[in-house]
């Protein structure tokens, strides 16, 4: 993606700023993070069993002035598992923040161990956010959450479980349960799929769009008629997605 489109998503979020400075500015930890892309590992204080290791993005501007920074919680695919932190950054918003450094996210990238899904992962992930958030400059208005692959599956069952803290969600060549489509009501969706995906059939996006509507909720389904499984890199290259994220915000 082209660096000014970044730019110019930067100006959308500035925009944005003044209702986020009516949230209280938390004293975080010092010194202030090193901007850009860094390994990181969590370890839950309260329960040894929820650990992971992760990739954590912040931006330039970061600790610059006073406010509350949009957060993108990124889930990866099956084959990005494992211990190797350097895998997390082959798709999707890892491998964008390492070399577009205006990213106007805080992003958080966490690795699900080799024989594990990230659908019995969301506990974890929940004690991950509540470490971010409470020690950095989130905006929790505008959290985010998005995942390709197991990384779809993962978005649909995390904000399902937790809808609480999601402005929005982007579940890309993923599936879920249609029975708890009634806890997204009150989420925005925008879902992505490959119409001639090998791996996760199309309909699984379709099932769970169609549910969430029918709970009378706002989801909307963008098909690629031609792409196979690989639906998310188009996705994530479109800033159009990042303008559709900072436009929703959580109601306080």
């Amino acid at each position: 993606m082209k660096a000014h489109h970044f730019t110019c998503i930067m100006l959308i979020t500035v925009l944005f700023t003044g209702c986020t400075l009516m949230n209280k500015i938390r004293t975080k930890k010092e010194p202030l993070p090193t901007p850009g892309q860094h390994p990181e590992v969590f370890q839950d204080a309260a329960d040894p069993n929820l650990h992971c290791q992760y990739l954590l993005f912040i931006p330039e501007d970061y600790g610059k002035k006073d406010e509350l920074w949009p957060l993108i919680l990124f889930l990866h695919g099956a084959g990005e598992r494992g211990s190797d932190l350097e895998l997390v950054k082959k798709h999707g918003i890892p491998k964008i923040v390492e070399t577009q450094k205006d990213f106007p996210f805080i992003a958080v990238s966490p690795q699900c161990p080799e024989d594990r899904w990230w659908t019995q992962e969301t506990g974890m992930l929940k004690a991950l956010l509540d470490e971010i958030i409470s020690q950095y400059n989130v905006d929790t208005r505008r959290i985010y959450l998005t995942g390709l692959s197991m990384g779809g599956y993962g978005t649909w069952a995390m904000a399902s479980e937790y809808p609480e803290y999601f402005a929005a969600i982007v579940p890309i060549c993923g599936g879920g349960e249609a029975s708890m489509a009634k806890n997204l009501k009150n989420i925005p969706v925008w879902a992505f799929h490959g119409a001639k995906d090998p791996t996760v059939p199309l309909r699984r996006s379709v099932e769970m769009v169609e549910a969430v509507k029918a709970a009378g909720g706002n989801a909307k389904l963008t098909v690629y008629p031609d792409a196979l499984h690989d639906s998310w890199t188009q996705t994530y290259d479109n800033p159009e997605l990042y303008y559709w994220l900072l436009t929703h915000r959580k109601a306080k």
